[in-house]
C-alpha cells in the first residue's frame, strides 16, 4: 500500500523560504518517479516538480530558479525546497508518486497547508 506523508508547510513571510519533506512507503522508492504538486486556492490541482527514475527533475514555469526538488533514497524521503516565497504560492502542496503521461501523478499524499503572506 502507498503511503505518502508530508510535512514541513507552515506560515512564512513574502521572501521567506520553507522545506517540506515526503516520506513514502509500499513501493521501490529509489526507482520511483516523484514530484510534488499544488493546489492554490480557486485554481485546479497542479503539477510543480518531477524527479524522475534516472534522476532528471522538471519544474513548472512558477517554481523554475525558486523550487528545487531532492530525493534522499536512504530517508525514503522527498523534498521541496522553496525559497523567494510570494503570497500566490499559497495553497496546498501534495506529494506524488508513479509519474504518468501529462505530467500528473497515480498516487498522492493528504497534502500540507503553505501560507506566504506578511
Amino acid at each position: 500500500q502507498v503511503q505518502l506523508v508530508e510535512s514541513g508547510g507552515g506560515l512564512v513571510q513574502p521572501g521567506g523560504s520553507l522545506r517540506l519533506s515526503c516520506v513514502a512507503s509500499g513501493f521501490t522508492f529509489s526507482d520511483s518517479c516523484m514530484g510534488w504538486g499544488r493546489q492554490v486556492p480557486g485554481k485546479e490541482r497542479e503539477w510543480v516538480a518531477i524527479f524522475d527514475s534516472v534522476g532528471n527533475t522538471r519544474y513548472a514555469d512558477s517554481a523554475k530558479g525558486r523550487f528545487t526538488v531532492s530525493k534522499d533514497n536512504a530517508k525514503n524521503t522527498l523534498y521541496l525546497q522553496m525559497n523567494s516565497l510570494k503570497p500566490e504560492d499559497t495553497g496546498v502542496y501534495y506529494c506524488a508518486a508513479d509519474c504518468l503521461p501529462g505530467r500528473t501523478f497515480d498516487y498522492w499524499g493528504q497534502g500540507t497547508q503553505v501560507t506566504v503572506s506578511s
